[in-house]
């Protein structure tokens, strides 16, 4: 997508193709966050032009506060947010990404990338209050296809939840996500995905459940998901993936 979009296109006026297409560009900084790419996250340097590439340089410092927070460097995660609410703040609101504002789409970044903050605070409570307003706002995007923000919001909520030992709580964000809980539209829902299964499946093992009709089944069905995946998923969130790996070693 960045390569089909160069900045000769994003500069046309009339009509103004940067509202349309410059969104685009920020999705490389979900996939970085999707796979736990921090250092390389926090690597990368701002395009030249903060005006044009204003929903992407907000993205970026989103990007850089969670990585930061990742892996525990609370003060440079905290120096980030304050980048990226001034960035957002400079986002028009003529900026789209297909029939979702921009805008509003940095008000789920914002919720987690400060949950995200707060959680490696240790303040707990306040991170899971955060991560949900960003599931609750992630719910009440307008209908699009592909979602308007890019990472299932649950992901990353269930996998701290169950990192704390709340795994009563994470099962329950895991079956809404998958589509199980029953309360939500199609069109927020995430059937099948490796990440939630995985995190249910974890859920599940740590209640000892995973030899019932519904833990053999949901057994199946992760093991079908993962034999597509080519990138071992032991979380739901790479935001927990270390603290993952040390306790089953």
């Amino acid at each position: 997508m960045i390569a089909v979009t160069p900045e000769e296109l994003l500069r046309i006026e009339s009509p103004p193709m940067a509202d349309f297409l410059e969104s685009y560009l920020s999705m490389k900084q979900h996939v970085f966050i999707r796979f736990g790419k921090w250092r390389e996250i926090i690597a990368q340097e701002l395009p030249d032009d903060r005006e044009l590439y204003s929903n992407l340089v907000a993205t970026i410092h989103y990007a850089k506060g969670v990585a930061h927070a990742a892996l525990g460097e609370v003060g440079e995660a905290e120096r980030e947010r304050e980048l990226f609410l001034a960035a957002k703040a400079r986002v028009p609101e003529t900026r789209l990404l297909h029939n979702n504002r921009c805008i509003d789409l940095l008000d789920i970044a914002d919720a987690m990338q400060l949950g995200e903050i707060e959680y490696r605070k240790g303040n707990y409570d306040e991170a899971f209050a955060h991560l949900r307003r960003s599931v609750e706002i992630d719910d009440n995007l307008p209908y699009d296809e592909p979602w308007g923000w890019m990472q299932p919001t649950r992901h990353a909520l269930g996998a701290l939840l169950f990192e704390q030992g709340r795994a009563e709580e994470a099962e329950a964000v895991y079956r809404e996500d998958l589509g199980l809980g029953g309360s939500l539209s199609r069109a927020t829902i995430h059937p099948d995905n490796v990440w939630s299964l995985r995190g249910l499946h974890q859920c599940l093992e740590r209640r000892g459940a995973t030899d019932t009709g519904e833990g053999m089944l949901i057994r199946q069905r992760l093991d079908l998901a993962a034999a597509r995946a080519d990138t071992p998923v032991r979380a739901s969130c790479f935001c927990a993936q270390a603290a993952m790996q040390a306790a089953a070693e």
